[in-house]
């Protein structure tokens, strides 16, 4: 699992929300605006009826940045891609359960080939889920939103899931850390950081802010890099 600072929010971008024709200039903006990790939504208009990246896209990046290619597939089937973004440069590749028969074997394949692999819940997944998946997991990524879309508005229902988890993740005896992505913003972020979650997933709030450091910084709870907070 990727390193990080102890108590250190992180802050994934999604690059969904980039401007698509601009995403090498996109992704250093957010690179130098304090992002830990960039996000890469990845769906085929099968298992959500929406159509984003593929692992070319991350292979044309990847040779500029060093920050963490945080990968969630919204395919299916899914097995027959994860090497594909494996080899693109995916540091990490979360999976929903519900795209796939097996998802223990997916999360045992993501680790074989040196990937950090997750869990992904949607709002109608039960928390439930992750039980039988948390030892293979190496972050649990609650949507608050549902996939296939960016912009779409915080759903507060999956508050206690988030709390919910934090408790399993406590007692489960390893590192894991808890992810949130959909309607991330300056004012829904201590919302989900009091539930129990340490990373967040922000597409619009970043992408769209005037000051990218500033919704940045605001997310995570402190001042804006090279600022001094009082």
């Amino acid at each position: 699992m990727t390193a990080q600072p102890p108590g250190r929010v992180v802050i994934a971008p999604s690059l969904l929300a980039a401007d698509a024709g601009r995403l090498r200039e996109e992704m250093e903006s957010v690179v130098q605006s304090g992002a830990d990790w960039l996000h890469f939504d990845i769906m085929d208009g099968h298992f959500v009826p929406n159509l984003s990246f593929g692992p070319h896209v991350l292979a044309a990046l990847r040779p500029h940045s060093t920050l963490p290619f945080d990968v969630h597939l919204m395919i299916a089937p899914i097995d027959p891609f994860v090497a594909a973004f494996a080899d693109a440069g995916a540091d990490h590749i979360l999976i929903h359960p519900e795209a796939g028969p097996h998802p223990h074997r997916t999360l045992q394949l993501i680790r074989s080939l040196g990937k950090s692999a997750g869990v992904v819940l949607s709002p109608g997944t039960p928390v439930e889920t992750v039980a039988w998946l948390l030892e293979l997991a190496d972050i649990v990524l609650v949507m608050s939103v549902n996939p296939g879309f960016g912009g779409q508005r915080f759903l507060s229902s999956q508050l206690p899931k988030i709390a919910a988890l934090r408790r399993m993740i406590d007692a489960c005896g390893h590192p894991v850390r808890l992810s949130v992505d959909g309607g991330i913003a300056p004012d829904t972020a201590p919302l989900v950081l009091a539930a129990g979650a340490d990373t967040l997933v922000s597409g619009s709030a970043v992408f769209g802010a005037p000051d990218r450091a500033a919704a940045i910084a605001a997310m995570r709870g402190g001042p804006p890099p090279g600022e001094v907070g009082c």
